[in-house]
């Protein structure tokens, strides 16, 4: 069942990291944009209200100056100064009229001439200035009264509130405008509200004079960053999605070609194409066949057969390497078990196992369901230990290797010699057999120290009563020195290559 599940499992992760790989730029170049258009937009904001703050600020310089010019003149008749307020008007731009105070009582108007109405101070904020929602005259139409006193006397100067309300339509032309004086706040579109000043959504910038009792304010409606990235940064969404296809598409490679070698064992494993070969292993003495050693091999569809080299590695590191050796085991049974009435004396079959069978018991059950498929007694089954992954003494292997022998099973160390561990394995477990790597073997009349080492290997296996194999054998020169230093069996291409299945058996029956 996990051989089934686990690739969904796989494959439904691939697919999301896929989709990750590719929103992952998408999303950060969009955070990365809209931060950049708030920021665009707050500057925005800020250039609009200080340009707002100094075209205000100039009209009031103007207004003020009239201020100062009539002040001198309070207290006098309006007959004598009504010209003087009329002249004002007609040179200083924006002022729409003056009026002069005299004990808080406007007594005489540019507009009306001789004129009587209190005025109030508390009207004026901070006793300066007052946006007013029009007067009898313009009632509905803004106007900003500029007062300046001095004892008794006083002036007033009026700003057009039209004045004003077009210089929050041309400067604020991108942006929402406003201008406060007091409770009072001036729109864009001349109206004069009272009240607190509304919060501006999207960067509100709010800018103080310094030289007047007025306040400005400008930002942009709710929506208006997602507004200004569609209208500003289509090129750069575009680059973005092309991004983002390119990160998914590299993710989704790399992720295949990293997975690919497991995936397609498995795959292989499924459709039955690690197959069996099996290379004969002869009697030293009378080079009679004594059994043989089962090798995996890949027929694979396109491929043809792969190297064991080539997959081996792949399969214990993925974990596979377990299934596809009790694969393995279940073909050598159905292959071979028919025939093994015919063998006259037990049969040598070896077998490669890794640190991966060793974890637990399952390979004990491997190797009842394997022996039950021959005659009884007609086999012998060799599992020897490749050194490729380290083999840990725990109580676990110790009760494996317990009940294999109890089972009749042989345990053997593969390439002995070469392995970091081969002299540990002698002191650890009980094994069996001792097979010699050809390495060793090659270096036969060759190599003087070699030839040391293969002949202690040789002793070391006398000593402690251990059968052994010498790998690679290909000459007769090396069968000669093996077979004189009493070696047990040999194996090689000198007695046959590996070979399928079918000539194999027909190969055994003339043995």
């Amino acid at each position: 069942m996990p051989l089934t599940v686990r690739p969904r499992r796989k494959r439904s992760t691939r697919i999301i990291v896929t989709l990750l790989s590719g929103l992952l730029p998408i999303v950060l170049g969009s955070v990365i944009l809209y931060m950049q258009a708030e920021r665009t937009l707050q500057q925005s904001s800020q250039h609009t209200a200080e340009e707002a703050l100094r075209q205000f600020e100039l009209m009031l310089d103007n207004t003020a100056q009239a201020a100062r010019d009539l002040l001198p003149l309070a207290g006098k008749t309006c007959e004598e100064v009504k010209l003087a307020l009329r002249e004002q008007v007609t040179r200083r731009p924006f002022v729409r009229s003056t009026n002069l105070v005299w004990d808080n009582d406007l007594y005489c108007s540019s507009l009306f001439g001789d004129f009587k109405e209190a005025v109030n101070a508390g009207d004026y904020h901070a006793g300066k200035l007052w946006l007013m929602n029009g007067n009898p005259v313009t009632p509905n139409t803004a106007l900003l009264v500029y007062r300046l006193s001095d004892g008794r006397g006083g002036a007033l100067t009026t700003l057009d509130g039209y004045h004003l309300s077009n210089i929050l339509r041309l400067i604020g032309r991108q942006t929402l405008l406003v201008l406060q004086v007091g409770e009072n706040w001036l729109s864009a579109d001349g109206s004069v509200h009272q009240g607190e000043l509304p919060a501006l959504p999207v960067a509100q910038s709010t800018l103080n004079s310094a030289r007047y009792a007025f306040s400005v304010a400008a930002g942009f409606p709710q929506g208006q960053v997602w507004r200004y990235m569609a209208d500003e940064y289509p090129p750069l969404f575009s680059l973005l999605i092309f991004f983002g296809v390119v990160s998914g598409a590299i993710g989704h490679i790399v992720q295949k070609r990293s997975t690919s070698p497991s995936h397609e064992m498995l795959r292989a494993l499924e459709a039955g194409e690690f197959i069996p070969y099996f290379q004969p292993v002869v009697h030293g003495d009378s080079k009679a066949w004594s059994g043989a050693e089962v090798l995996m091999r890949w027929n694979h569809p396109k491929e043809g057969l792969v190297r064991p080299d080539l997959f081996i590695p792949f399969a214990e590191h993925s974990g596979l390497i377990v299934p596809m050796t009790r694969s393995l085991m279940q073909q050598t049974a159905a292959l071979l078990g028919p025939h093994s009435a015919t063998f006259a004396t037990p049969f040598h079959i070896g077998i490669n196992i890794t640190a991966s069978h060793c974890r637990d018991l399952d390979l004990v059950e491997d190797c009842r369901e394997f022996l039950d498929a021959f005659v009884a007694g007609s086999v012998s089954l060799v599992l020897e230990l490749t050194e490729r992954e380290l083999i840990e003494p725990t109580d676990i292997t110790r009760q494996l290797f317990e009940q294999l022998h109890l089972l009749g099973v042989k345990i053997a160390i593969d390439d002995f010699g070469t392995g970091h561990s081969s002299l540990g394995y002698l002191r650890k477990f009980n094994v069996d057999f001792l097979k010699i790597d050809q390495s060793f073997v090659a270096m036969i009349g060759i190599d003087a120290l070699s030839r040391h080492i293969l002949d202690t290997i040789i002793e070391l296996s006398a000593k402690l009563d251990l059968g052994i194999v010498a790998e690679g054998v290909e000459t007769q020169a090396q069968a000669d020195y093996l077979t004189a230093h009493h070696v047990n069996f040999l194996q090689g291409y000198l007695f046959g290559k590996p070979m399928p299945a079918a000539d194999f058996i027909s190969a055994l029956s003339h043995h």
